[in-house]
């Protein structure tokens, strides 16, 4: 039997909560709710969930903060939910480590869209099924080795914790080393964004990339390369 995918609604707003609910529900996903910040990060940090959709302007704690401290201690795909205004804000939460971001007023569909898309994309089961990958489960470079199977990243000797959206972007940079990829193929090929999506998306996941992998190896950091007025490759060492 499939194991239901267990989802943590954050909202101030009791009848947003109630929306998402009753929507994730039909879909036979199980929903823990949270009301305010505090509660939201003893919740996410104390439980194992596949998912959180996050409230950004919460009172007390906001979501960024949120954010940033389930993230010391879980790499749950996190998806924030804010107001058009709030740009600059979407790209703190990027920086902090959300995965995702749906502007409110939402429709219910979009969101069920983005979560369905991330969990298929933070399996490991459901990502080595498809062919692409099934003939690249380890990747050895120097100073860097992906594990596929075990969803692992060993930088110089040491295990590099990543988010499941930095670690798919880092894989599929690895797959095919030295090509060079426009921020708009990875956003269609990794977030899988083809009509809609903020090109600084990817620009801010590669610096959280480069900054994880640069605590532990410089070496692997720099393999991450920017083609300037192109995109990014991953770079082998000759």
């Amino acid at each position: 039997m499939e194991k239901m995918a267990r989802i943590l609604v954050v909202d101030d707003e009791e009848r947003i909560r109630r929306l998402l609910k009753m929507y994730l529900e039909r879909e036979n996903f199980l929903i823990d709710e949270a009301d305010n910040g505090e509660q939201a990060v003893e919740m996410a940090v104390g439980s194992d969930y596949d998912i959180i959709l996050l409230d950004l302007m919460l009172p007390g704690m906001d979501g960024i903060e949120v954010c940033q401290r389930v993230r010391e201690f879980k790499a749950t795909p996190i998806i924030m939910l804010t107001a058009k205004g709030e740009e600059t804000n979407r790209v703190h939460g990027f920086e902090a480590g959300v995965d995702d971001y749906v502007v409110k007023p939402f429709s219910p569909r979009e969101v069920m869209y983005r979560v369905k898309a991330i969990l298929r994309r933070s399996s490991a089961t459901a990502y080595l099924k498809t062919e692409t990958f099934n003939s690249h489960s380890v990747l050895v470079f120097p100073e860097l080795t992906i594990d596929h199977d075990a969803h692992k990243v060993i930088a110089s000797g040491q295990e590099v914790s990543l988010t499941p959206k930095e670690y798919e972007l880092l894989h599929y940079l690895a797959l095919s080393p030295d090509k060079v990829f426009t921020r708009e193929e990875l956003l269609k090929d990794v977030w899988h964004y083809e009509f809609f999506g903020d090109l600084r998306t990817v620009d801010t996941h590669i610096k959280r990339l480069r900054e994880k992998l640069n605590r532990v190896s410089p070496q692997a950091a720099n393999m991450i390369a920017t083609v300037w007025g192109v995109g990014y490759k991953l770079e082998v060492p000759k």
